[in-house]
């Protein structure tokens, strides 16, 4: 892993490559609640940054693990690039950019004892539902608006 001292440089001055997974299981979408800065508060796909030679189906895999406590059955379907503009960061007074690759991964079974690293509680939304709450973030409505 990065040090912190690099890593806020990295922050600071490039953009980060990310991967979203936008779960799904019986028409339903798992959001969970960000413990940490960017997102602070708000309901957000799970999915993490791509370290430095770590393919995208290396990354996938082990984010998968991590955020959602899973084994991936199969290759989650690409939606596409986003980009996200935060304010914030887990570093005080800077911004954060991610290039976002967006997947869809659909579930056989809903997952269970999902890990509380990174949120602190999950909930299963239906579409509309989703793009009516407010404590939903925008960007997590951006990927089921049309015309992204």
């Amino acid at each position: 892993m990065i040090p912190d001292k690099e890593f806020k440089t990295v922050v600071e001055y490039a953009p980060l490559i990310s991967l979203d997974l936008i779960t799904i299981y019986q028409g339903k979408i798992l959001l969970g609640k960000r413990l940490h800065k960017p997102a602070l508060g708000y309901y957000f796909t799970t999915g993490g940054i791509i370290k430095k030679n770590e393919t995208i189906q290396k990354a996938m895999r082990r984010l998968a693990k991590i955020e959602l406590g899973l084994e991936l059955e199969k290759e989650p379907k690409f939606i596409g690039v986003f980009e996200h503009f935060y304010d914030d960061s887990i570093f005080e007074n800077i911004s954060t950019h991610y290039v976002n690759l967006g997947y869809m991964l659909e579930l056989s079974e809903a997952a269970k004892n999902l890990p509380k690293e990174q949120h602190s509680t999950y909930k299963w939304f239906e579409l509309e539902e989703l793009l009516q709450s407010d404590e939903v973030h925008t960007y997590v409505k951006n990927y089921f608006k049309k015309g992204n």
